[in-house]
């Protein structure tokens, strides 16, 4: 039996401890929790602890204290971003592997930091690319591996977030780019990496627009919300504004956040419209491939639905996806992402023949359907998967390496080599459309961190 440990014991680390705890606690073993936040900590404890009666609980400068006492296997990291280096490291140092939510870390620096640490130790990187274990996204990775519009010459990929799930980016942590490395970095990881893993492609050159173009003063005057407070609670115009959150509605929201404000400080319903956000919320970018292929992405943070559509441009025609998703505001509760049958399409368009529908895999659940097949192909006995879609720490850092670099772009106004970003990363680390995969393995360079008695 396999034993964890987990870190950061917000609103995403749910998905995990009740998985450890309900469906395949038989295989698995949770022995401890860990938490910045004293009060958010003993909620979970004591949840998880109906299912896991000796689960352990950790205030974070006690985590390697817990990584000793437990013996844990694999370390699970839902921290803030900006801290997903430090955790990864430490746990590699201590000869454990690591699964860490998406994405692996922010900045060139911190993504370099763990390149290195994986070497030195030879334990495992695992990031939870969910949107690959979507039944739709990894049919569109079967048909792109058949051939179907042939060699991939171009991409068109337009992603929406709403005014509601889109919103609370701006509410949140998330909000600043030394926390979360702004939406090319902690959302579009994960369309990068769709991208990335359909192609089976390596991004080599990153050039990006964005700016704050809804979320900020000039729109909040226009709403006639120009005398706003900085927190919803306290706003005297919640009445009238169309983005008010009452944190204490949602049961989940108000037990993980605001019944715990005191112990850190964080205030989970800032107002969407405040001077101190510092992240775009309208983005473009344009991304050359080793192969020659080119991707054209943008991301609106205000559109009035949810959802995505790609073209793929191919030497034998082109495929046209189209999904549109649940709106949700993150924790409350809802199931996040879940597919709407009724707006998710795939349409091929072959030169010089007749286009034609292909029905489309929908799934149920978060993340159209890929958290269930995610959770078991971690911590069940999955089968052998062609498609290869568990990502090592390589496909982790290039994720995000493109939304760093279009960080760098939008700052310079210049093309970003994405190559030079970091050093020691390997390009044979990601699955080709083959369907054929390399091991990485490094030999340890160095001692794991040895635990006192």
């Amino acid at each position: 039996m396999k034993k964890y440990v987990l870190v950061g014991v917000g609103g995403r680390a749910m998905m995990y401890w009740e998985a450890l705890a309900k469906d395949f606690a038989n295989t698995s073993k949770l022995a401890a929790v860990c938490d910045i936040n004293k009060g958010r900590l003993e909620l979970t404890r004591q949840k998880a602890g109906r299912l896991i009666s000796d689960l352990k609980a950790y205030h974070s400068n006690d985590f390697d204290k817990m990584l000793c006492e437990n013996k844990a296997d694999t370390v699970i990291v839902c921290t803030r971003d900006c801290s997903h280096d430090d955790y990864i490291v430490r746990a590699l140092e201590h000869g454990c592997d690591v699964i860490t939510e998406k994405p692996m870390t922010i900045d060139a620096k911190k993504c370099q930091r763990i390149i290195n640490a994986v070497k030195k130790t030879g334990k495992n990187v695992r990031v939870t690319f969910n949107y690959r274990y979507s039944p739709v996204r990894s049919q569109i990775k079967e048909l792109l591996m058949k051939g179907i519009i042939g060699k991939i010459l171009s991409i068109n990929f337009q992603w929406n977030l709403d005014t509601s799930h889109g919103a609370d980016y701006y509410r949140r942590w998330h909000r600043n780019k030394e926390n979360s490395g702004g939406l090319l970095v902690h959302k579009a990881t994960h369309h990068f990496d769709l991208v990335n893993w359909w192609l089976g492609d390596i991004p080599v050159e990153v050039g990006a627009q964005g700016k704050r173009a809804f979320y900020n003063a000039e729109q909040a005057n226009r709403y006639g919300l120009k005398n706003h407070a900085e927190r919803c609670l306290d706003c005297s115009l919640k009445s009238q504004c169309n983005f008010y959150m009452d944190i204490q509605k949602s049961q989940q929201i108000k037990e993980l956040y605001y019944n715990h404000e005191r112990e850190d400080g964080y205030i989970r319903d800032k107002c969407v419209f405040s001077d101190s956000i510092d992240i775009e919320d309208t983005i473009s970018v344009q991304v050359q491939y080793k192969s020659g292929a080119e991707l054209t992405y943008t991301l609106n943070s205000f559109a009035p639905y949810e959802g995505y559509k790609i073209e793929f441009n191919g030497t034998k025609g082109r495929l046209e996806h189209i999904c549109q998703e649940t709106s949700y505001i993150n924790g409350d509760g809802t199931v996040q992402g879940a597919l709407k049958p009724e707006g998710t399409s795939i349409k091929v368009f072959p030169h010089f023949q007749t286009p034609y529908s292909i029905e489309p895999h929908v799934g149920t659940g978060g993340h159209g359907g890929g958290d269930s097949v995610m959770l078991n192909d971690i911590f069940g006995n999955p089968a052998a998967d062609s498609l290869k879609r568990a990502a090592n720490y390589v496909q982790g850092a290039y994720s995000i390496l493109v939304g760093i670099a279009a960080n760098e772009s939008i700052a310079s106004g210049k093309y970003v080599n994405v190559e030079k970003l970091v050093t020691g990363l390997p390009e044979h680390g990601y699955p080709q459309n083959s369907g054929e995969d390399e091991q990485i393995a490094f030999v340890s360079e160095t001692k794991k961190v040895h635990c006192s008695n």
